[in-house]
């Protein structure tokens, strides 16, 4: 089964073919972090804009990048929520004509569920169950993962996602935007272990996760030197990250022991990161854990991960109809 693929939830426009839910032959992704870094983060009503822009664009370079032509889609799969609405609503509202216009089947995914299956997508992905950790700028959770379309939540952030602290630490530094990256590199300067931030929520009692707190520290740290802070910037992210990097790591290897499971993954946007993948390798392997991360392509927002998802709903029959619309939080 062919099934296109469509992702504008946040400040990312792409598509992508995938076929059976692992075969990629085409995954485009338009990013905007040009338009937002100005502002530090993402300016929702710019995103959307930005979004109708590019989807048309996007879609025809999906489509020419796999070689076919778009009558031999079988289905689509769009990210329904949770996200952004306006930039939700750019890529739902297309992808449901783009499906009425070829009267063929079509299904609305929860974008979370397709950071989950990102693992499939690869040679090696993990049997089941496993236990994953998502984290990304919007969402740090564990799961405990029974089936393509079978979760269990275990715990999640209680304030801010870590991808979200990450941006907004570096904001308080002028690093610029997105802040994971730029904090990646440059903690690679600094000493983690010069200056202590605090581990939140890292006992063994709860799988949540709080980095409102840690976040607060750098903040109070930052007030506490004056300007003097700025000669300690690579230790000062090289330590914020070693907390962040500490919690996720020892969370995620501590679920996957209590549920008895001996794969883990590792999914959404943070885990591009550089340190977190090499912790969380070490961790596991003292565990003798086996541990399943996607490339880095397919760590951030991408379609190819909501058509993965999509074909295992179309394939059992689940699909959707004219009448649904998009939603900003996960369902409970």
């Amino acid at each position: 089964m062919i099934v296109f693929g469509i992702e504008t939830s946040c400040d990312e426009t792409a598509a992508a073919v995938v076929v059976d839910g692992k075969e990629i032959l085409s995954s485009i992704v338009s990013s905007q972090v040009n338009i937002h870094h100005p502002y530090g983060g993402v300016v929702p009503e710019l995103a959307s804009r930005k979004h109708i822009e590019a989807i048309v664009p996007v879609v025809n370079g999906a489509l020419t990048a796999a070689g076919i032509d778009k009558k031999m889609i079988d289905a689509v799969a769009v990210t329904r929520g949770p996200g952004l609405v306006g930039a939700l609503l750019v890529g739902f509202n297309f992808a449901r004509a783009f499906a009425f216009t070829l009267d063929i089947p079509w299904v609305g995914i929860n974008h979370l569920e397709g950071h989950i299956n990102s693992v499939f997508l690869e040679l090696d992905p993990p049997p089941f169950p496993f236990v994953a950790l998502l984290a990304s700028g919007g969402h740090t959770s564990i799961y405990y993962v029974t089936s393509h379309t079978g979760y269990a939540l275990m715990g999640q952030t209680r304030d801010d996602a870590a991808g979200e602290a990450y941006d907004k630490v570096a904001k308080m530094l002028d690093l610029g935007y997105p802040g994971g990256v730029v904090i990646d590199r440059m903690a690679e300067k600094g000493d983690p272990e010069k200056i202590s931030f605090p581990r939140p929520f890292i006992d063994k009692s709860t799988f949540d996760f709080s980095f409102s707190g840690l976040k607060t520290a750098v903040l109070r740290y930052i007030q506490n030197h004056g300007n003097g802070y700025r000669k300690q910037v690579p230790d000062i992210v090289a330590g914020f990250q070693e907390a962040v990097v500490d919690v996720l790591s020892d969370k995620i290897c501590h679920a996957a022991k209590v549920k008895n499971c001996n794969h883990i993954a590792l999914v959404g946007g943070v885990a591009a990161n550089s340190r977190l993948r090499k912790k969380v390798m070490h961790e596991a392997s003292r565990d003798g854990l086996t541990v399943h991360i996607p490339s880095v392509g397919l760590c951030g927002d991408n379609a190819a991960m909501i058509a993965g998802v999509g074909y295992h709903y179309l394939k059992t029959g689940i699909s959707s109809d004219l009448s649904d619309d998009v939603y900003s939080r996960i369902r409970r």
